[in-house]
């Protein structure tokens, strides 16, 4: 883990958490559209998301 202080540790996990909640809501709201085009929409955006907080979690390694 990078040297961080107890202010950049805390907002970094809010920034993790905060990219999940997004994956995980643009996951249901795929799985509730019929509209092809916005399924695709949010199924990438969770995708994204996801690999947002992969990314903001190796910090904390």
């Amino acid at each position: 883990m990078a040297n961080l202080n107890q202010m950049e540790l805390q907002n970094l996990r809010h920034l993790i958490g905060d990219e999940q909640l997004s994956a995980t809501k643009c996951g249901t709201y795929a799985q509730q559209t019929q509209d092809p085009q916005l399924k695709n929409f949010f199924n990438k955006s969770a995708q994204q998301a996801q690999q947002n907080a992969q990314k903001l979690e190796q910090f904390l390694q």
